[in-house]
């Protein structure tokens, strides 16, 4: 089922066709049509007129008058009106909106199609490191890229989701020989702990790595034991990463995440290769004998130029050459056609380099994949600065997580007495976590944000709160009604009528529209304006439709229901849970 747009989109484009065959030779000519911004000029938008202006040595309005000719109606459009220096304000008609409301409610897809050749799409997100607390800071990857994950196999794409744990290096071997010396029944297996005593033991470790010279030289003593393949030294590895990967698992579980690990241990065989690729294309400089590749447009402060490095001068390699083994893995083992990466924006340029370098040893080609690095900004505290305990150390993500269900918890408890324990736990853990959730991604990721678990657990306002209570409240609706949507839903058509009524139905219809728009620009806040204009209009079609007994009553309940799937499928895209009852 294609929507209003790419429905418009093809229309418009014959028509110009028509109206200017010389347009066929236009290399820059393509259609633009856009959501209208205010109703009264009706649902959509023709903008392309001005543009082909100079081209057709033409006035804009002249160019849109001959293309109103050309348009070919049918039952789509209800009306066409030339507006301002040339646009054209299109007008749906009520029995296209009427008749493709209907066919999305019986599609289990709500419309959605799926394509004729889906892509394989990598997404690397969340990335915790071994050894170390999951804090505030890994909040926003992991979401976003859950999200964005969620919308591409919705799209029905192949997806690939991947954990990139820091996993291997330097810190792994002084960690090792602190536990040897220090708390051996740990690596024997005699002794059990977590990740909150392997975080104090990594911090003494550091401590005594930076100040004792025969510490540290265990320690590298051990990275070479473990790079080497030792059976002990992996054992003792493998230990670590366990108790680290039992914690983050526990936070994935109740974010509701899924996720494949593949940390930065399982590209070390492929990293002498990398080198081998780069020196074949000529492209490796010796620096101090470190092994670099200068790529053209990349210089530090002082104007020089800036080196990628692949391998140290001790030989050991680092994060450039782990990212280049998995860009090359990516591309010719997994065979992905996109590839979407989420960290922090510090890492741009890292990233920068690192496509640019992937291009010139011939790993990535442009016209066949698409790399997208997805950057995020800071989560701040309510006084603008970075998100810390009291203490001053960075907010456990754990912590963070289990006070938004305890408030959640409390706010359901003042406002349904009723509720019994148990169901009402659930329910705090859907809208605590939901809340944390949605605040998150209804901001643009691009940009810092103001953590507070005040305003996002409100029932008023663009919320989680909010869309779940509009959620309920159409649910209720339905039962109150009395109809069986079951049985009435595949021969009963919505017909809107009331201006509210058609509102809303046009609405859903630009649900994959909202859709597309996320996969193209990687912004999962598109969805949430959507899913907040998509409560909103339900909420004035409440106010101003009666449904429960009006001559309307199955028409409005079907109408309901398709809110009802279409913001389901939205909050489940966002990795939110839906409820019956708050």
């Amino acid at each position: 089922m294609k929507t209003p747009l790419q429905l418009l989109q093809k229309i418009f484009l014959e028509a110009a066709l028509r109206a200017f065959p010389e347009l066929s030779d236009f290399s820059e000519f393509s259609v633009e049509i856009t959501q209208s911004t205010r109703e009264n000029f009706g649902h959509y938008q023709f903008n392309s007129a001005m543009k082909l202006g100079k081209f057709l040595q033409l006035p804009p309005r002249a160019i849109a008058e001959k293309i109103k000719e050309q348009v070919v109606t049918e039952s789509m459009i209800a009306g066409l009106e030339i507006a301002g220096p040339g646009f054209i304000n299109i007008t749906l008609s009520n029995a296209f909106i009427s008749e493709n409301c209907t066919r999305l409610l019986s599609d289990p897809r709500l419309g959605i199609e799926i394509p004729s050749k889906p892509q394989k799409i990598v997404i690397d997100f969340s990335s915790p490191n071994i050894a170390k607390e999951l804090h505030v800071g890994h909040l926003r990857s992991t979401i976003i890229g859950d999200s964005l994950a969620r919308l591409f196999e919705f799209l029905g794409n192949d997806v690939l989701r991947l954990n990139h744990i820091g996993d291997w290096g330097t810190s792994f071997g002084m960690l090792i020989a602190y536990l040897k010396e220090e708390e051996p029944e740990v690596l024997s297996g005699a002794k059990q702990t977590d990740l909150t005593q392997l975080v104090n033991w990594y911090r003494a470790s550091k401590k005594r790595f930076d100040e004792d010279a025969e510490f540290k030289k265990r320690g590298q003593q051990e990275v070479s034991v473990l790079q080497a393949g030792d059976p002990k030294a992996l054992h003792a590895w493998k230990i670590i990463c366990d108790i680290s990967a039992k914690a983050y698992r526990e936070i994935y579980d109740l974010l509701g995440v899924s996720i494949n690990d593949r940390g930065e241990s399982f590209y070390n065989p492929m990293l002498s290769e990398v080198i081998e690729d780069f020196e074949k294309k000529g492209l490796i400089s010796d620096s101090d004998g470190a092994k670099c590749v200068f790529l053209s447009g990349f210089t530090n402060r002082e104007g020089e130029p800036l080196p990628m490095i692949l391998q140290k001068s001790d030989l050991g390699f680092n994060y450039a050459t782990t990212d280049m083994a998995a860009m090359k893995h990516r591309i010719f083992v997994e065979k992905a056609d996109r590839i979407i990466i989420l960290t922090d924006a510090g890492q741009s340029l890292h990233f920068q380099m690192i496509v640019e370098g992937a291009k010139q040893v011939g790993y990535l080609d442009p016209e066949k994949l698409r790399f997208d690095h997805v950057t995020f900004g800071l989560v701040l505290s309510p006084d603008g600065k970075k998100f810390k305990t009291r203490s001053g150390d960075t907010e456990r993500l754990i912590d963070l997580l289990t006070t938004a269900v305890e408030r959640a918890e409390t706010i359901l408890s003042e406002r349904s007495l009723d509720i019994e324990k148990e169901e009402r736990k659930t329910l705090a853990r859907i809208l605590g976590i939901g809340a944390v959730k949605y605040a998150d991604l209804s901001c643009n990721r691009t940009g810092d944000y103001t953590f507070s678990y005040d305003r996002m657990l409100r029932f008023e306002g663009n919320t989680a709160a909010y869309l779940l209570y509009s959620y309920v409240r159409i649910e209720g609706i339905k039962r109150k009604s009395g109809v069986d949507v079951a049985k009435i839903k595949d021969g009963a058509p919505i017909l809107p009528e009331h201006p509210a009524e058609i509102a809303l139905a046009l609405h859903l219809l630009r649900f994959g529209e909202a859709l597309q728009e996320v996969a193209e620009h990687l912004t999962p806040n598109i969805l949430t304006d959507y899913l907040y204009q998509l409560a909103d209009k339900f909420n004035s079609f409440f106010r101003d439709c009666r449904v429960e007994g009006s001559l309307e009553q199955n028409s409005r309940v079907l109408l309901c229901e398709a809110v009802s799937k279409v913001m389901e499928k939205g909050l489940y895209i966002l990795g939110m849970e839906t409820v019956k009852r708050m």
